[in-house]
């Protein structure tokens, strides 16, 4: 959509602005078609509209947004823009420190934590001429598929407000999927990006490992480990649009810090632009992750829409050198090994005593990541690497791999504990709730890109997300694909209820 602005009554707006592009919103900004003050007001006035039911955004800047915009027009009248998204309100996800504000990761004992200086992404964001307006809600330390905790309660999906939006960046998807802002940066480790853009129908991209830089994004939002790579987390952009993606990735990507001396970070040209020159991969359903009815229809006419359109479709999983059979479910153990091996490392040391104790009383599939010795934890950072060589080698006849983002559309709230005993209802019968994560594994562990782009809703009308992974450290190239898709076939619409 492109923004419009009436110019017989400067400062009234169609209802086309609150969901236009990023690029689009800067475009008009730069053109002088409405200023960053009048756009900044009139998203705070969504905002008080329309936050009280989606409870998104966890704290705002208001004052200090408008001081901002006025900057921004002052700085456009001298003709001294300072970036891609000069005078563009943006928000960003509460687990990001913003210097002065709340960075709880939803844990009640940080709720007075108070960051002294912003993170690398807020930085980044503010540098290219962004306006931050407040940070949007998480689930307790960022672990869950829902964005609920006691510190700011519960967010809802603007499609149904008796859903949840997702978890953890499950605020930034509401947010930006009612418009209630232009561009936000949310994190992925377990699909926390992925699975709230397909919840809540917008475009989310995890970037290729470690191509952005995560200092400050740490409980608290002290500098922490200064950026140093997970092996598994990464920070990415998340919009209505993939060509915002893109440019939200050149501004947020490259090196930091001690890094920034010793090299620099160019992105790759896509490898293809059309839908029809793509050589795609593509796994629709298994065994190991089945798809409830509803999911699986509207991917399936996805792919009929593409071979419509004259794309080259293969099936199936990579293949391993020799005659062995690619198995997901073994990596997909793997990838659970080290992502609970991650959060067990984080806990406080009160937690970690509790769970080896239980461990070595009960054994459990959780023992080895509380237990395992430093050689097992050796011996699956190498099955990582052939992982990731396997991919790698894939992507020499392959440009893109299409998969699901989750087995389910968003489900119905359930905040009951643990989060073990959930189950989600689906046409085909109950799941359990830790199958939601089963469609993260293969970008996750092996460090490729993957962007989420809606594709369609499914019979109830809820949204349906498809999950497109590239080559590592070609990020662009299922950032073009999204692009592609949304081109041909139409990408985000805005949920009924938020046009005004």
């Amino acid at each position: 959509m492109n923004p419009s602005v009436n110019a017989a009554q400067p400062g009234v707006f169609s209802s086309a602005l609150a969901f236009c592009s990023a690029l689009d919103a800067a475009g008009a900004i730069r053109a002088k078609k409405i200023s960053s003050l009048e756009l900044t007001r009139y998203t705070f006035e969504r905002i008080e509209r329309h936050n009280p039911a989606l409870n998104a955004f966890v704290y705002q800047l208001k004052d200090s947004a408008l001081a901002q915009a006025r900057q921004a027009d002052e700085a456009l009248a001298r003709d001294e823009a300072s970036g891609v998204f000069h005078g563009v309100p943006i928000q960003v996800k509460e687990s990001f420190a913003v210097a002065g504000q709340p960075c709880t990761w939803g844990i009640r004992s940080l709720k007075d934590a108070r960051p002294p200086q912003n993170s690398a992404a807020v930085e980044r964001l503010l540098g290219a001429g962004a306006i931050l307006l407040g940070a949007t809600n998480v689930p307790v330390n960022l672990s869950d598929w829902q964005s609920y905790n006691p510190i700011y309660g519960a967010t809802n999906n603007p499609w149904d407000l008796n859903r949840t939006p997702g978890g953890s960046s499950g605020g930034a998807a509401a947010a930006i999927a009612g418009g209630l802002g232009y561009l936000t940066v949310g994190s992925d480790i377990g699909g926390s990006i992925r699975i709230p853009s397909h919840f809540c129908g917008i475009y989310g991209h995890k970037p290729t490992q470690d191509l952005i830089n995560q200092r400050g994004h740490q409980p608290g939002g002290v500098p922490g480990l200064a950026g140093g790579s997970t092996l598994l987390a990464v920070a990415g952009p998340m919009a209505r649009s993939a060509k915002d993606l893109l440019a939200a990735l050149k501004v947020l990507g490259g090196p930091e810090g001690a890094e920034a001396k010793a090299w620099t970070w160019e992105l790759p040209p896509p490898r293809a632009q059309k839908l029809g020159d793509f050589r795609i991969g593509y796994v629709l359903d298994d065994p190991f992750a089945p798809l409830a009815p509803d999911v699986r229809a509207a991917l399936e006419n996805t792919l009929e829409n593409l071979r419509r359109a004259g794309a080259r479709l293969t099936p199936g999983w990579p293949a391993p050198a020799g005659s062995g059979r690619f198995e997901p479910a073994v990596m997909l153990e793997t990838y659970r090994y080290m992502l609970n091996a991650f959060f067990i490392s984080r806990s406080p040391e009160p937690v970690k005593k509790a769970l080896r104790a239980e461990f070595e009383r009960v054994a459990g599939p959780a023992a080895a990541e509380a237990l395992g010795s430093l050689p097992y934890w050796q011996e699956q950072i190498m099955r990582r690497l052939e992982f990731r060589a396997l991919w790698q080698n894939y992507f020499n006849e392959f440009d893109v791999f299409l998969s699901p983002v989750a087995f389910t559309v968003a489900f119905p709230h359930d905040h009951s504990e643990p989060q073990s005993a959930r189950r989600i209802a689906t046409a085909a019968g109950p799941r359990k709730y830790s199958e939601v994560l089963n469609w993260m594994f293969a970008a996750s562990l092996s460090g490729c890109p993957a962007t989420v782009a809606p594709v369609g809703r499914a019979e109830s009308g809820l949204p349906v997300g498809i999950q497109i992974m590239g080559p590592i450290w070609e990020d662009a190239t299922p950032l073009a694909f999204a692009d592609a898709l949304a081109l041909e076939f139409g990408g985000y619409s805005p949920p009924p209820g938020f046009a005004s």
